[in-house]
C-alpha cells in the first residue's frame, strides 16, 4: 500500500462579502463545493439574479469591485502508518486571483496568480481542529493599482475592454470580449486538498525523438521526488505490456533520469492520418508512491520554406504532411469552476466528429484542465496552444515578468506529456497592438536587452523568455511568436506565418464569395456570426416580447462591436429578409454556414500547392448563451455552419466555384454572375494513397428542377493522394452539348432559367461527397415553390427531398439532440436520410429558403 493520502477540501465551506458589516447584514454563506467562483454561491444562494439570462449581467458587473472571504473547519488527517517521518502538504491548484490565505490565522500564503498552482508543508501548523480562510481582494481594482503604479514606466494598451486586465494574471476574458460577458470572478477555482507522504513523485516526463525512418524513439526518461525515497522505478508499457523497465538512483536534489530506446514505436497520429496510441509512462517510488501518465510518441514538424508563394508554414507528423481544418477555443463557460470533465470531452467529441483535426486554444482565457488535453490525445486531435496573452501590450516589469516565467514552467511541465499539443504561441494579436498604435518593433534588432527599452517591451516576452523557457522544460516543442506572425512582417501578410483574415465580418467587410481571394499560409481565425438555434434564444431571453431581432434585450446579447450593421448587411446582401425572430435566426445561420462553405473549400483547395496549410475558424464554442461567431453554441447545440465545416473537412471532397463578380458596387452589371456559364471541378483528399473515382456533374434549373443538360460523367478519375486534384478549369457549360446556349445576357430578368451544378464524386460504389454551386447571390433567385417533402421513416429517421433546388434546409436543434445531417442543400432526384437520437422525429420543426414560416412542424 503506498504511503500518501489526500483528503479533499471540497465541502463544507462558507463565504461572505469581506468586509466591517456585521453578520446579521452580511451572514457566512453555505458554499455547495469546492472548486467554486463568487458568482455560483451567490446564485445558489439567491443573492443575485442568474447572469446569464435577460439583463442580469448588468446587476452583478459591481461584484467585480468587491472582495470576498472563504472559509472552511477540518479535522487534522489521521497519521500515515509509516515508521517515517510524515509530510503533509496543503495543495492549491488554482486560486482566482488576488488571495491571501489564512490558516489557523496565520498567512500562509500570498497568491496573484490565477494560472499557478500551490503547495505549502503545513505539518508543524495543523493542529486537531483546523481553520482555513481565503481573502480574495478585487481583481479589477488591483489591476487598476498596478496600472496607476507602473503607468511611468509602461504605457497600457488594450484591443478589448480595459486596461486593468492587462497587468493581473487572470483570464483576460472575465473582463468580457465581444462575444462574452463581464463576470470579473473570485474565489477558489480548483480543488483544495490537504496530502500527506513520506515520499512522493512530484512529477514524471520524457523528452525523445523518433527517427526521420520512423522506426526508433530514443531518449530520456526524468522524474522529480521529493521525501525520503533513494530508488525509483521508471518503466513504459504499451496496452499492460512492459516495454521498458529500468531501477534509478534519486540524487540529493530529488532528481531521477535514464536514457531509453525503443524499436519500431507504435506512434500517435491526429485522428484524420492514423491511430492515437499511447503508452504508459509510469514512476514507482518503492511502496510510498507512483505516478503514471498516457503520453504519445510522434515526429512532429512546423515547415516554413520559401516557395512560389512566399514563404509555407505547415505541419508535418510522422512524416505525413498534415492539412489542419477546425476551430478556435475560448473557455466553455464564464464560469470556468463548473466545467465538468464531462462537459469537456463533450466539446472535442465535437470536434472529433465534425472532422476538425485541430483546436486552437486562444490566449485570453486559460491552459485548460487536464481532461481537455487528454480528450484530444484520446481521439487524435491536435492542440495549438497560446500562452495566456491576448490584445494588449503586455508590461515587463520585474515582478510581472517572474509571475510570467512561473506561469509558463508550470504549464508547460503540466502538459508536455500531451502528444495532442503540436504548437505553442506566445500571444494573441499582441503585434497587431505594436501596429495599431505604432509601437517600436525593428525585426532586425536582435539584442532582446533593447527590446525591453522600447515602446514595445513585451516583444522581449514572446521572442525571448517564453522561447528560452519552452526550449529549457520541453526541448522538441515548435513555439511561434505569436498569432499572428510571419518573420516579423506585418500581420496582415497573406505570404508568411499565419494570419486573422477579418476582411470578412471586420474590416473591409468582403463578401464572404470573395473568400478565393482571401487566403494565407494559415489561416488561424475568421469567422460569420450566427444566431443560436431558436431554443436557445428562448432560454436566454425569458421575456416573450423581447425575442425579436433588435429588441433590447437581443441587442445587448451580441456583445460584437456594431453586430446589428455587420450581421444585417450580410443577410441583406443575400437574402429576402424575413423579419420574426425564427425566419430571422435560420437567415443568419445560413449566411454563417455559406461563409464557411466559401472559405473552407477554396482554401483547402489551395493544400494541394502547400499555398494554405491550414483553416481555423473562429469560433468553435462560446462561455454563455448568446449570437456569435461560434459554430456550436453554449449547450453544446450545433449550428448549421458545424455541418458546413464536417462536410468541407472529409477525407474526400468535391468543390466547384466560378469567378466571383460584385453586385452592388456603383455601376456594376449584376447580371455578370447569372450570366458567367463557367466553373472550376477539383477533389481534395486527405488519403495517403491514390483511388480511382466517379465524378458526375448536374445542371439542373432552380425554376423548374429539370436537368437543363446531359449530366457529364467522367469515369475513373485518379485522385492524387494527400493533394488536390484539379479535374476542371474555366469548363464551359455550353460546350456539354449542342444544343441551345444558355442566354449570356438575362435582360428578360423574368424568364431567365438560372441552374445549380451539382457534383458527386463516387468511391467503390459509394458517394463519398458531393458540392452545389448556386448563382449569386442568393436573394436574385426564386425560391418560391420548392416542392419539399417531409417523411419520417420509422421513429430515428427524416427523409427530405424536394422538386427544386432548395437551398438551407435546417431542421431546428435544441439540447440532447444529435442529428447525423443538418442545414443542406437539396437536389431534385435524391432525397437527404437524417438520423435522429434524443428526441421523436414529430418534434422537430424545419425550414428553408422560400419556406413560408420559419417554424414548420414535421407532419405525423
Amino acid at each position: 500500500m503506498m504511503a500518501c493520502s489526500r483528503h479533499d477540501l471540497s465541502h463544507g465551506w462558507q463565504c461572505r462579502e469581506d468586509n466591517d458589516s456585521p453578520l446579521s447584514e452580511n451572514p457566512w454563506l453555505p458554499v455547495q463545493k469546492v472548486p467554486t467562483q463568487i458568482h455560483l454561491d451567490l446564485l445558489a444562494n439567491k443573492k443575485i439574479k442568474d447572469p446569464f439570462l435577460d439583463l442580469n449581467e448588468l446587476s452583478v458587473r459591481s461584484l467585480a469591485e468587491k472582495r470576498w472571504v472563504y472559509r472552511i473547519q477540518f479535522s487534522r488527517p489521521e497519521k500515515l502508518a509509516s515508521e517515517e517521518p510524515t509530510i503533509t502538504d496543503l495543495v492549491f491548484e488554482g486560486l482566482d486571483t488576488f488571495a491571501t490565505v489564512l490558516l489557523n490565522g496565520a498567512e500562509i500564503l500570498e497568491s496573484d496568480n490565477m494560472f499557478i498552482s500551490h503547495r505549502i508543508d503545513v505539518t508543524s501548523l495543523l493542529k486537531d481542529s483546523n481553520e482555513l480562510e481565503i481573502h480574495f481582494d478585487s481583481a479589477k481594482l488591483r489591476g487598476e493599482e498596478l496600472v496607476k503604479k507602473h503607468s511611468k514606466e509602461h504605457t497600457f494598451y488594450v484591443r478589448q475592454t480595459e486596461v486593468s486586465r492587462v497587468p493581473v494574471r487572470k483570464a483576460q476574458y472575465h473582463w468580457g470580449w465581444d462575444w462574452g460577458p463581464i463576470m470579473i470572478t473570485a474565489g477558489p477555482w480548483k480543488p483544495i486538498y490537504v496530502e500527506q507522504y513520506v515520499a512522493r513523485v512530484e512529477d514524471v516526463w520524457i523528452q525523445y525523438e523518433v527517427s526521420e525512418d520512423l522506426q526508433t524513439c530514443s531518449g530520456r526518461i526524468l522524474a522529480k521526488t521529493f521525501g525520503s525515497g533513494q530508488q525509483l522505478q521508471l518503466s513504459l508499457s504499451l496496452a499492460g505490456e512492459v516495454v521498458f523497465e529500468t531501477q534509478c538512483m534519486v540524487d540529493s536534489s530529488g532528481n531521477a533520469e535514464t536514457s531509453f530506446l525503443l524499436t519500431r514505436p507504435e506512434l500517435w497520429y491526429p485522428f484524420t492520418h492514423g491511430t492515437q496510441t499511447r503508452y504508459e509512462l509510469k514512476a514507482t517510488l518503492g511502496s510510498h508512491d507512483s505516478k503514471s501518465k498516457m503520453i504519445g510518441f510522434r515526429r512532429a514538424e512546423l515547415i516554413q520554406q520559401k516557395d512560389d508563394f512566399g514563404k509555407s508554414f505547415y505541419f508535418k507528423v510522422n512524416g505525413e504532411d498534415i492539412f489542419c481544418g477546425g476551430s478556435c477555443w475560448i473557455p466553455a463557460d464564464s464560469f470556468l469552476s463548473r466545467i465538468s470533465e464531462q462537459r469537456y470531452r463533450g466539446w472535442v467529441r465535437l470536434a472529433y466528429e465534425g472532422n476538425q483535426n485541430m483546436i486552437r486554444v486562444w490566449g485570453g482565457g486559460i491552459y485548460e484542465h487536464d481532461a481537455f488535453y487528454d480528450a484530444c490525445d484520446e481521439l487524435g486531435v491536435m492542440v495549438w496552444q497560446d500562452f495566456g496573452f491576448a490584445c494588449a501590450s503586455y508590461p515587463t516589469y520585474n515582478s510581472f515578468l517572474d509571475l510570467v516565467e512561473k506561469e509558463a514552467r508550470q504549464n508547460i511541465r503540466r502538459l508536455r506529456s500531451h502528444p495532442s499539443l503540436i504548437i505553442w504561441a506566445g500571444s494573441n494579436e499582441d503585434y497587431q497592438v505594436q501596429e495599431r498604435y505604432k509601437l517600436d518593433y525593428n525585426y532586425e534588432d536582435k539584442d532582446p536587452c533593447s527590446w525591453l527599452k522600447s515602446s514595445f517591451p513585451a516583444r522581449y516576452t514572446y521572442e525571448f523568455l517564453l522561447p528560452k523557457i519552452l526550449s529549457e522544460e520541453d526541448p522538441s516543442a515548435i513555439y511561434h511568436p505569436t498569432s499572428p506572425w510571419g518573420d516579423g512582417k506585418n500581420t496582415a501578410d497573406p505570404t508568411v506565418g499565419d494570419k486573422h483574415q477579418w476582411d470578412i465580418w471586420h474590416g473591409e467587410m468582403r463578401r464572404y464569395q470573395e473568400a478565393p481571394m482571401l487566403s494565407a499560409r494559415f489561416v488561424s481565425e475568421f469567422g460569420m456570426e450566427a444566431y443560436p438555434h431558436i431554443a436557445t434564444t428562448r432560454s436566454m431571453i425569458t421575456v416573450q416580447e423581447q425575442r425579436y431581432p433588435g429588441s433590447m434585450m437581443m441587442d445587448f446579447r451580441n456583445k460584437a462591436i456594431d453586430h446589428e450593421r455587420r450581421l444585417s448587411t450580410y443577410v441583406a446582401e443575400n437574402f429576402t429578409i424575413k423579419y420574426d425572430i425564427s425566419s430571422y435566426t435560420h437567415l443568419t445561420q445560413i449566411v454563417q454556414a455559406e461563409a464557411m462553405h466559401f472559405a473552407y473549400k477554396s482554401w483547402r483547395r489551395e493544400w494541394g500547392l502547400r499555398k494554405c496549410g491550414g483553416i481555423i475558424v473562429w469560433q468553435l464554442n462560446d462561455c454563455w448563451p448568446t449570437m456569435s461567431w461560434a459554430v456550436v453554441d453554449y449547450y453544446l447545440v450545433k449550428k448549421p455552419a458545424y455541418y458546413t465545416i464536417k462536410k468541407a473537412l472529409r477525407q474526400v471532397d468535391i468543390g466547384i466555384s466560378k469567378k466571383y463578380n460584385d453586385w452592388t458596387s456603383g455601376h456594376v452589371d449584376p447580371r455578370e454572375s447569372l450570366k458567367d456559364d463557367k466553373f472550376d471541378l477539383w477533389v481534395v483528399s486527405d488519403r495517403t494513397r491514390s483511388v480511382q473515382a466517379d465524378v458526375a456533374v448536374r445542371f439542373v434549373s432552380i425554376d423548374t428542377g429539370r436537368d437543363i443538360k446531359e449530366p457529364l460523367k467522367l469515369d475513373l478519375v485518379t485522385i492524387h493522394p494527400n493533394a488536390t486534384t484539379e479535374i476542371l478549369k474555366d469548363h464551359d457549360i455550353t460546350e456539354l452539348s449542342s444544343g441551345d446556349r444558355i442566354a449570356p445576357y438575362p435582360y428578360n430578368v423574368i424568364g431567365f432559367d438560372p441552374y445549380v451544378i451539382h457534383a458527386t464524386i463516387t468511391i467503390d460504389n459509394q458517394v463519398v461527397a458531393s458540392d452545389t454551386y448556386w448563382p449569386q447571390p442568393l436573394k436574385y433567385l426564386d425560391f418560391n415553390d420548392r416542392g419539399v417533402a417531409v417523411r419520417g421513416i420509422g421513429d430515428s429517421k427524416v427523409a427530405v427531398s424536394a422538386a427544386r433546388p432548395t437551398k438551407g434546409f435546417v431542421l431546428e436543434e435544441m439540447r440532447g439532440i444529435n442529428l447525423s445531417d443538418n442545414g443542406f442543400d437539396i437536389v431534385p432526384g435524391e432525397e437527404k436520410i437524417v438520423e435522429v437520437r434524443g428526441t421523436s422525429i414529430h418534434t422537430l420543426k424545419y425550414t428553408y429558403i422560400g419556406a413560408s414560416e420559419g417554424s414548420i412542424a414535421i407532419s405525423a
